[in-house]
């Protein structure tokens, strides 16, 4: 491994986590397109996998009331699971280059929908059914991306959910997936030793991110901070275009 790619992964990880930490959510959505300008999305989603886990993990604990909003939120999880599973498995036969530009789509209609205020009314009239169709169609997005923030952003708007709940709905589904993932990775042998170090050294560095962005929480500007955010993310989708197209 390259000490420039682990040089790079540290300062990817740090920043992610950092802005994970102080927003309650983010990790997955800057992380996964910048690991993947350097490999591909298969190997990428391998590397972020415990590390995202962990940052979950801790974001959750950092909001409080874990078994409330795990019991409250069980069925979309569940739901979630399934459809990650799905996603995971298809991406271990495929390991497509385009799957990138998936990726990039995804991050384009998340700044599309907070530019213009996308409204998915369908989601209030039709709850049941929109739990349904974020569930499982979200589940395989995140199996194969590792991101699904622009449904979860939408559905949460509609439904009305507080911030707390949100911010809970999206660590429990994503730690959850992320387990399921993992396990169908180990049973296609595609979790590999190297993906397995390399977590472990970003798992170090989480910790040190979400310290630091857990104790800027209160004062960040996060209007400011958003706008920073957004800017950052069309620049990596754009470039994941562009590197996929030309690969």
């Amino acid at each position: 491994m390259e000490i420039n790619f682990i040089i790079a992964l540290a300062v990817i990880v740090l920043w992610s986590s950092l802005v994970h930490g102080s927003i309650g959510f983010g990790f997955g959505m800057i992380s996964t397109p910048l690991v993947a300008l350097f490999t591909d999305i298969q190997t990428t989603i391998t590397y972020m996998l415990i590390p995202t886990m962990v940052v979950n993990i801790v974001s959750i604990l950092s909001e409080g009331k874990f078994f409330e909003a795990l019991k409250k939120f069980w069925f979309i999880i569940l739901l979630m699971v399934i459809g990650s599973a799905l996603g995971t498995i298809l991406l271990v036969y495929t390991n497509s280059e385009y799957f990138k530009l998936l990726l990039a789509f995804i991050i384009f209609v998340y700044l599309l929908q907070s530019v213009v205020n996308i409204k998915a009314t369908f989601v209030s009239k039709y709850p049941k059914s929109s739990t349904y169709g974020l569930g499982l169609f979200g589940g395989v997005l995140s199996g194969l991306t590792n991101i699904v923030a622009p449904l979860m952003i939408m559905y949460t708007l509609e439904l009305k959910y507080s911030k707390k709940d949100t911010i809970q709905l999206s660590n429990l589904c994503f730690l959850f997936t992320k387990i399921g993932q993992l396990t169908v990775f180990l049973y296609f042998g595609t979790f590999t030793l190297q993906a397995f170090e390399i977590s472990i050294f970003s798992v170090l560095v989480v910790f040190l991110g979400m310290f630091l962005g857990i104790k800027i929480k209160k004062g960040i500007d996060a209007k400011f901070y958003a706008k920073i955010l957004k800017i950052l993310l069309f620049i990596i989708a754009s470039t994941l275009v562009i590197q996929t197209l030309h690969f």
